[in-house]
């Protein structure tokens, strides 16, 4: 019996060796816990960081590939467009019938942007009844027919989230989102034997016509995920995003294919 009790007590755990084996355990513990919150925060600045590109990406394709259209015509076309093939707004949108655009301010000072060109099978994507389609896929008429899109950027009142709109011929005076996280536009035109690009307030009316280029630019806001972080705006100036959301800008020079004849 004695042999069996010393057996037992030469083979359990003392107090301290309990107490360190926790204390071992916790540390264990909080360190994967750490790492697990250390990775997961990359992630998500990875992921939103991501989302930025990918909007803004978009953005500059859909907004340059519709300029690149601007003043486009069929060879057999028997008229020539009813306006001309560009026409922007400085800190505003393009309103109005589309033969007499006027400009909207808008209060996140985006720039507006509206594109003009005539659709057939080729500028469009035809809808399934074979009309030619706006920005928005929507039917517009048969081919040959005028179109006119209309880019701007703002808070969306149903989500809060900024987004880029397009209103196209198919259905005017109603504007649609097509990028989420588009913050603001804005644009500098350059006209024929310009030295240098100018805003659109600075063209007047009949300057349009003279447009053979555009500098893009769009700014893209990210999730709030409450830091600091420093960024260059379109004008070229640092600042911080005070909201906790980063930013970024995206740069594309465009040149209107088909107004470059006219031009030279």
């Amino acid at each position: 019996m004695s042999e069996r009790v010393a057996h037992v007590r030469h083979t359990g755990h003392t107090l301290l060796e309990l107490t360190i084996a926790v204390a071992l355990g916790l540390v264990v513990t909080l360190g994967a816990l750490s790492a697990y919150r250390t990775q997961r925060q990359a992630y998500v600045y990875a992921s939103d960081a991501s989302r930025i590109h990918e909007a803004g990406m978009n953005a500059l394709m859909l907004i340059g590939e519709q300029i690149q259209m601007a003043g486009f015509v069929a060879a057999d076309a028997r008229s020539p467009l009813a306006g001309t093939s560009i026409f922007g707004c400085a800190a505003g949108r393009p309103t109005g019938a589309d033969g007499a655009l006027a400009c909207e301010s808008l209060s996140s000072r985006s720039d507006g942007v509206a594109v003009r060109y005539q659709g057939d099978s080729v500028s469009t994507w035809p809808a399934s009844n074979g009309q030619v389609t706006d920005c928005l896929g929507q039917a517009v008429g048969a081919a040959g027919v005028e179109i006119v899109n209309r880019y701007h950027a703002k808070v969306s009142g149903s989500t809060g989230e900024t987004e880029l709109y397009c209103e196209g011929s198919g259905k005017v005076g109603t504007a649609q989102p097509l990028v989420e996280g588009v913050e603001r536009l804005r644009l500098r035109y350059w006209a024929a034997g310009a030295a240098q690009a100018v805003e659109a307030s600075a063209l007047t009316r009949d300057q349009w016509a003279s447009v053979v280029a555009v500098d893009l630019c769009v700014q893209v806001r990210g999730a709030a995920l409450s830091r600091r972080l420093r960024y260059v705006d379109c004008d070229g100036v640092q600042a911080v995003g005070a909201d906790g959301r980063a930013r970024q800008v995206f740069w594309r020079h465009i040149v209107l294919r088909n107004v470059l004849p006219a031009a030279s």
